[in-house]
């Protein structure tokens, strides 16, 4: 059926993009085409940015995109562009930063309006078409906003250049506020036992977590915990780890049926998330979840890994190999509606066992949530028996063969929206979870998987000297890549060789790093800027410290950059590492749940980097043996010793079985000869 309006977004790749497609607004995507029309119109531009999972952002364009008469009064005041944050995160971060300063608070969609220069005056997040919530209506912002511009003009366009200085000097503001000590000193243990007190006085000693709802996952906080019971035995910070991990396993936030997680828990309890499942957060809870595993062997956490993996490759991976980026939260205008279940709908499949499988997940009659049912547990299969009087095994049965049932009738359901874009970024973070989870369970398939998925990336993204994109689909990879992308493809890179001893994967990182020293560093703080200098369409470079949803790009730069100096012998590296790590000191002891990969990387200056080769004719037999051991301080190097590139690897004994090598602070200890004694010194 043809639309009856069609506007330039046709055009774009973006599922979010393509959704506003045919809405009455005159959408431009971001470009010059817009811009100079601005200029030569002298209008205001509306910035609309939002993604394709964003529940809110359907409901403002059901209300006010698709209306006639609002985009009547759009397309006469305004230059209308449409954003995809995740496409341009660099101009979402510009803006959201600039509505949180007009406006305390952030979120999406975020609605920004700006001088035809691109530089902000006013924004909001979701307006309502009638006056609701305390909030104006959207049609009384765009009359407001026109009537200013038309006779206050010079107030605006002042109020504009006063807010974007106020971004360019908050733009350091997380390196000034961490700077105003010169560290030099060694990093302590009673600093990394601050860290830990600050984390866990933040944490939810019932229902794990961080912080109150809404709840997010905060990986990075339970990787530190996680290490710091491993490096000081602190059973209070392991305690808190595994109960947030077990809390989410539990809870409506993982998908009981399908696997994998959603993007946070609305309440404490993580009984009721927001229902979009992200591929970032996914690949983080595998990293994370295959750490806890490494250290306790805890089945669930090996089975919650598989069935995690299991989801991605289902519905997450394109025929190429490539991972998209998200599931939808709503389906047939309903959020979360292909995900819940009514009483009677369960009763009726699971016949004699819906007595006991509803009781496990707290199904009720009259629903848990919104009249419905979200499946979650409260307490462990084993304690549910007990109470019970069922066989554990038994009972393992029932639910096993009980939610086969429930995900077949639920396949055949009208499933939510796929945001089908690739982004590099997130498919690095999903490349070093394959390596993590290969690395933990031993299961041969992540291994190849792995590399196979590089290999993936390296042919679509890759663009001339050195440079890659961001986002790929439908064969097009467009828009240069950002930090992020950059440092999680480093990462991804030293944790692919680690569990495969090709050492190729190293060179190629060390290429990207020099590359990104060139184009993305600040010579006068040494950290990177989120934008290659060449990207002129942004009114500043962004320099970023902080942990978000994902892990700060500079954050995982340190650690790549330290690591890197130490397989290289780049002492300029290790120098920039442990200079950026020290002027965030002061900020990573006080908040370490924004600056959980700082408080990593700290603890690897406090209890020193174990520098492990493994050589001889058997190494590959041995490997896999060493990656199972929990050693997150560990850098790892195996295979050919003849490549003059890598000092560790240079000059080891090759023509034996295998050999083991452990070197930290500049001294080596002797050889080990077997996996048995060398696993007992490290």
């Amino acid at each position: 059926m043809q639309s009856k309006h069609t506007n330039r977004l046709v055009y774009e790749t973006s599922p979010y993009l393509l959704q506003h497609a045919h809405n009455p607004v005159d959408w431009y995507p971001w470009g010059e085409e817009a811009l100079t029309k601005a200029r030569n119109e002298d209008k205001p531009i509306l910035v609309s940015i939002g993604y394709a999972a964003c529940h809110w952002c359907h409901v403002m364009e059901r209300e006010s995109f698709e209306d006639e008469s609002t985009a009547a009064m759009m397309n006469e005041y305004f230059i209308n562009i449409k954003i995809d944050r995740e496409e341009r995160p660099d101009l979402d971060h510009i803006y959201m930063d600039a509505v949180q300063s007009i406006t305390g608070s952030g979120g999406w969609p975020l609605n920004v309006f700006l001088t035809p220069e691109t530089k902000p005056f006013y924004g909001g997040t979701y307006f309502p078409p009638e006056r609701a919530y305390n909030r104006a209506s959207w049609k009384e912002i765009l009359e407001g906003i026109h009537k200013a511009y038309q006779e206050k003009k010079h107030e605006i366009l002042s109020q504009a250049e006063n807010l974007t200085e106020h971004l360019q000097s908050a733009n350091s503001f997380g390196i000034r506020m961490g700077s105003d000590k010169n560290h030099t000193s060694s990093v302590t243990k009673e600093e990394l036992d601050q860290i830990t007190q600050n984390l866990l006085q933040s944490g939810d000693p019932v229902w794990g977590g961080f912080g109150k709802a809404p709840k997010f996952p905060q990986t990075f906080s339970i990787q530190f915990l996680l290490r710091q019971y491993h490096f000081t035995k602190n059973e209070a910070a392991l305690k808190q780890a595994l109960l947030s991990i077990d809390k989410m396993i539990a809870g409506g936030i993982h998908d009981h049926l399908g696997g994998g997680f959603s993007r946070y828990s609305t309440d404490n309890e993580w009984q009721a998330p927001h229902f979009e499942k992200m591929l970032y957060d996914n690949a983080l809870l595998i990293s994370v979840i295959a750490e806890a595993y490494q250290i306790t062997q805890y089945p669930i956490y090996a089975s919650t890994i598989q069935n995690c993996i299991a989801f991605i490759e289902r519905e997450l991976t394109s025929e190429e190999g490539g991972c998209y980026s998200a599931l939808d939260a709503d389906s047939e205008g309903v959020e979360g509606k292909f995900y819940t279940w009514s009483f009677n709908e369960i009763k009726t499949l699971l016949n004699d066992d819906a007595t006991i499988f509803c009781k496990y997940y707290q199904v009720e009659e009259s629903g848990n949530w919104e009249h419905t049912n979200i499946l979650w547990v409260r307490e462990s299969q084993a304690d549910f028996a007990a109470e019970h009087g069922l066989n554990l095994e038994e009972l393992n049965h029932l639910l096993e063969r009980s939610r086969k049932i429930l995900f077949d009738v639920r396949a055949k359901r009208v499933r939510p929206a796929l945001d089908d874009k690739i982004l590099l970024g997130w498919n690095a973070l999903m490349n070093t979870a394959y390596s993590k989870a290969y690395a933990a369970l031993g299961i041969e398939a992540y291994k190849e998987t792995a590399k196979r998925h590089m290999a993936f990336l390296e042919q679509r993204f890759r663009g001339e000297e050195g440079s890659w994109f961001h986002t790929y689909k439908n064969g097009i990879a467009k828009q240069p890549a950002f930090l992020d992308d950059y440092a999680y493809l480093i990462q991804a890179l030293i944790h692919l060789q680690e569990i495969t001893g090709d050492g190729s994967y190293l060179l190629r990182a060390q290429s990207i790093a020099e590359m990104l020293g060139n184009h993305f560093s600040d010579a006068e703080t040494g950290f990177f800027y989120f934008t290659h200098d060449q990207q002129k369409d942004v009114i500043l470079r962004k320099k970023e410290v902080y942990d978000g949803a994902t892990p700060s790009g500079n954050g995982i730069m340190a650690l790549n950059l330290l690591f890197l100096s130490k397989v290289f012998d780049r002492r300029e590296w290790e120098k920039l590492a442990k200079k950026l790590s020290d002027t965030l000191r002061e900020s990573t002891l006080k908040y370490p749940g924004s600056f959980g990969i700082w408080a990593s990387l700290l603890q690897l200056y406090c209890f020193e980097v174990l520098e492990i080769a493994i050589t001889g004719r058997e190494f590959e037999k041995n490997l896999p043996l060493v990656m199972k051991k929990y050693l997150p301080n560990k850098i790892i190097q195996s295979g050919e010793t003849n490549l003059s590139n890598f000092p560790l690897l240079a000059d080891r004994e090759t023509a034996i079985p295998v050999a083991f090598y452990i070197c930290k602070n500049f001294t080596c200890l002797r050889p080990f000869y077997n996996i048995v004694d060398f696993l007992a010194n490290v």
